[in-house]
């Protein structure tokens, strides 16, 4: 691979680790114009899908070559892991109603110990010293990053804490699965039966909790916003850039997420980040470059 192509890749994991960095401050500012989680999930999943629908229309019509349908066995395990992804989306959502963006994107993060801990699990894969080593970096970052080490640790809404690490667990699984299955089909149908698959978990969750009459000016004022930034442009971007710098480096870019996402609460959201939260999310990205690196290489 040519040194442009892996800097063209590395441009585009990082857009899209960006655009991924800025769907939390939308939500938030959703939220403070009295919109529901159900009423900025449905649109985020209905403009997703409708998208991604347009999107693989147009690759069958430009492309020269007949395209790989997927069969009706990878629709349904498409289906079954894009459940995990509703669950994600409904999880962080609410974990963001409750906390501050700076604190609930660094407990989305703990998927980097929790990916360990679950390949241990499933396939059997006893983590190396590298590993453990970048978990331990992962935890006591965390503990920086959220400031529990200061009185006003106590202040943080527990429901807040609860909420996001259940979105990290269900994001690790969707991560876990998605590389495992129907990996001949194109990233876009992937991408919709996914997204088909995360639609049933979120219009069930808007079932049972809309208690209210559903604000449909949430489609033309946020759902584009988070259906760009949350299902369409990250997926197409990531599985772009990704072939192009390998799992190992891509990922490490991928982390920009976290300072992306602090910093857009920062500067829109106007939260309050201070020092040792920081060096909590330098420690963070430091625990993801030493899990995708080789030392030993020259």
């Amino acid at each position: 691979m040519s040194k442009n192509e892996v800097l063209k890749g590395l441009f585009l994991v990082g857009l899209g680790a960006t655009s991924y960095g800025m769907l939390a401050t939308f939500v938030k500012l959703a939220y403070n114009e009295n919109y529901t989680t159900a009423e900025v999930t449905s649109s985020q999943f209905i403009y997703g899908i409708l998208g991604m629908l347009i999107i693989n229309g147009f690759q069958k019509l430009k492309s020269k070559q007949p395209v790989i349908n997927a069969s009706k066995k990878n629709i349904v395990q498409l289906m079954l892991a894009g459940t995990s992804l509703g669950m994600t989306s409904v999880f962080y959502y609410l974990c963001v109603k409750y906390i501050n963006v700076s604190i609930a994107i660094v407990l989305l993060m703990q998927t980097v110990w929790m990916g360990v801990l679950l390949e241990w699990i499933l396939d059997k894969v006893v983590p190396s010293s590298k590993k453990i080593t970048a978990v331990i970096v992962v935890l006591l970052g965390t503990i920086l990053a959220t400031n529990m080490t200061s009185a006003s640790s106590l202040q943080i809404d527990w429901r807040g804490i609860f909420w996001g690490l259940l979105a990290a667990a269900s994001f690790t699984t969707t991560m876990f699965t998605a590389n495992k299955i129907a990996l001949g089909v194109s990233s876009a149908q992937r991408s919709l039966y996914m997204l088909l698959g995360g639609a049933v978990i979120v219009f069930a969750f808007a079932l049972f909790t809309q208690n209210t009459p559903f604000n449909f000016e949430i489609f033309y004022k946020w759902g584009i916003f988070l259906a760009l930034f949350g299902t369409i442009i990250p997926p197409i971007l990531l599985n772009a850039g990704f072939p192009k710098t390998g799992i190992g480096l891509g990922s490490i870019i991928s982390s920009l997420e976290l300072p992306v996402s602090v910093l857009m609460a920062y500067i829109i959201l106007g939260e309050k980040v201070v020092f040792i939260q920081w060096l909590g999310i330098v420690l963070i990205i430091a625990a993801i470059v030493i899990m995708n690196t080789n030392f030993k290489k020259k």
